[in-house]
């Protein structure tokens, strides 16, 4: 599946200001990117390659062209590794505060820390419900209810446990010239996405905030039986924001 850049505009919040950009898919599925101190690279890779066949003028203009690329290539060489965030659509949380997950917390959290640090994304996925959709979501916050684990309600409704992708991350960053990163997640599963993808992890940084009485049990879930790299004492573990 293809994925092609739409549009930008500015976006200021409680944290700060941010640059929003949209990208589509071929099925018309819309995912959002918000940047601090990161511009969109110039993405024409033919014009060095088309110069020579042009008249003076034009190819006097490509000349131009050029040079400003390598002014851009200087300056993503100079800037500092950004910070980013990958973070799936999370209704309950992000938007209705729920205490039942702790993807709100880590959403303002992981926003607040790339203004701080003045470099950096948030990939905002539109995969609700760790890809099964918000209705199947809730299906399984009824299994919960009922004692089920977050992993084994998923399953007892024929769904897989983590149906996320992450092919949209690659020509997300490329957008804006990012090629390494210093990743805010606790899951391993990310980290080898992107590596596998060229993009280089240069360091992962925990996130772990939002915990309560009411989502305890489902972090311990991720941890022992998901892979998240999350200490077995959640009040000693690193928090991003301490």
């Amino acid at each position: 599946m293809s994925y092609q850049f739409i549009t930008s505009a500015k976006l200021p919040t409680r944290h700060g200001e941010f640059d929003i950009h949209i990208f589509e898919n071929d099925e018309g599925q819309e995912h959002v990117m918000l940047t601090v101190g990161l511009s969109a690279v110039d993405q024409n890779t033919d014009d060095v390659a088309l110069s020579h066949h042009l008249p003076n003028s034009l190819s006097s203009s490509l000349s131009h062209k050029d040079a400003a690329s390598n002014q851009n290539d200087e300056a993503l060489a100079k800037r500092p590794i950004p910070l980013i965030r990958i973070h799936s659509e999370c209704l309950t949380g992000d938007a209705f505060s729920s205490l039942k997950c702790d993807c709100g917390p880590q959403l303002n959290t992981a926003m607040q820390a790339i203004q701080e640090t003045g470099c950096g994304a948030i990939l905002y996925l539109r995969q609700e419900g760790r890809g099964i959709g918000l209705t199947n979501k809730i299906r399984a916050y009824a299994l919960q209810d009922q004692g089920h684990d977050t992993l084994d309600a998923n399953l007892m409704l024929g769904l897989p446990a983590d149906a996320r992708i992450y092919d949209m991350c690659g020509p997300m960053l490329a957008h804006v010239g990012v090629q390494a990163v210093r990743l805010i997640t606790n899951n391993p599963d990310k980290v080898a996405y992107l590596t596998e993808h060229g993009i280089d992890v240069i360091e992962r940084v925990p996130l772990v905030v939002g915990v309560n009485d009411m989502n305890a049990e489902y972090l311990a879930t991720k941890r022992d039986r998901m892979g998240h790299l999350l200490d077995k004492d959640f009040n000693t573990a690193i928090h991003l924001n301490k």
